[in-house]
């Protein structure tokens, strides 16, 4: 499965996240693959001022930031050089760290899920992956399915990943948000889609449907720059960006601040703020005559 498919998948499923007194606790991804080789030790176990250049002050490390009974999720283990192996494999079997430039050792006492896209067991033979480590790793493993075989399973699964997903594009799930993305979707894709790019190609679609009112074919929304797609079409819009061209597609269809506040949650300061931050064309900027003739 995609790495997003699995970051999506691993918080929601109580086989591999403890929950205690019903409140989950801390949940800490990190995908081993996005850091090089020089800094990757740095972001699992912290270090201290001056362990190297650039150290100006000590970091924490995820290991350190995770709570004693909350879940640190590895993606992409494959990718781990034998060296880190060697340092994950310890904290697996001592349940402690240390921060790089540091002599002492600190406990940890959550629980560490580790996946992968690779075929660690070739991996192993090839003399990349420790066999220790891949022994003590594997007590327990999950098959994440891909997309297409779990909406064939149980399609009701649709709505619960575009809820997270929505979610994750916003900053907090909106029911209207994923109304809308879903109704798109039946719309203008068949039933039997195969979603060959897995969960990631699904957040691309519903980022496109948030940000134009459609999944494919001309856009609903005003038409935005081309840097403005780049980013869309590379995921690196930040939360406030997609909201604020939600807030201005919502704004679009009815030119009504209220209606925008209400069905986000916002309030009409903040929407205004958004709608200033969005790409709509200058005759349905907020102020405009259009804006003023529905009384705000």
């Amino acid at each position: 499965a995609a790495a997003i498919g699995r970051s999506v998948f691993i918080p929601f499923d109580p086989a591999s996240h403890r929950f205690q007194h019903g409140i989950a606790d801390t949940f800490i991804a990190v995908n081993l693959a996005e850091f090089p080789e020089s800094l990757i030790e740095s972001e699992l176990f912290g270090h201290r001022k001056g362990a190297f250049t650039g150290a100006v002050e000590d970091h924490q490390g995820v290991f350190a930031r995770c709570s004693p009974y909350g879940s640190l999720f590895l993606d992409e283990i494959g990718d781990a050089s034998l060296g880190v192996q060697i340092k994950l494999l310890r904290v697996l079997q001592e349940r402690a760290f240390t921060p790089v430039g540091s002599h002492k050792p600190q406990r940890f006492s959550g629980r560490v899920i580790a996946a992968t896209h690779q075929a660690l067991a070739e991996l192993r033979q090839q003399g990349k992956f420790r066999p220790d480590f891949f022994y003590r790793l594997c007590s327990d493993t999950i098959t994440v399915p891909s997309l297409r075989q779990r909406l064939a399973e149980t399609p009701a699964e649709l709505d619960l990943l575009v809820d997270a997903l929505v979610a994750r594009l916003l900053g907090s799930s909106r029911s209207e948000a994923v109304e809308l993305v879903l109704t798109a979707l039946h719309r203008d894709l068949p039933a039997d889609y195969p979603w060959p790019g897995n969960v990631r190609e699904l957040e691309q679609a519903a980022r496109r449907i948030l940000l134009t009112g459609r999944y494919a074919g001309e856009p609903a929304a005003p038409t935005a720059s081309d840097a403005f797609w780049q980013q869309m079409q590379a995921g690196t819009l930040d939360a406030r960006s997609v909201l604020a061209q939600y807030c201005a597609l919502l704004y679009q269809r009815c030119g009504n601040y209220e209606h925008v506040a209400r069905q986000t949650g916002l309030d009409r300061r903040t929407v205004r703020k958004y709608l200033s931050r969005s790409i709509l064309p200058q005759q349905q900027m907020p102020g405009s005559d259009a804006d003023r003739q529905h009384g705000q």
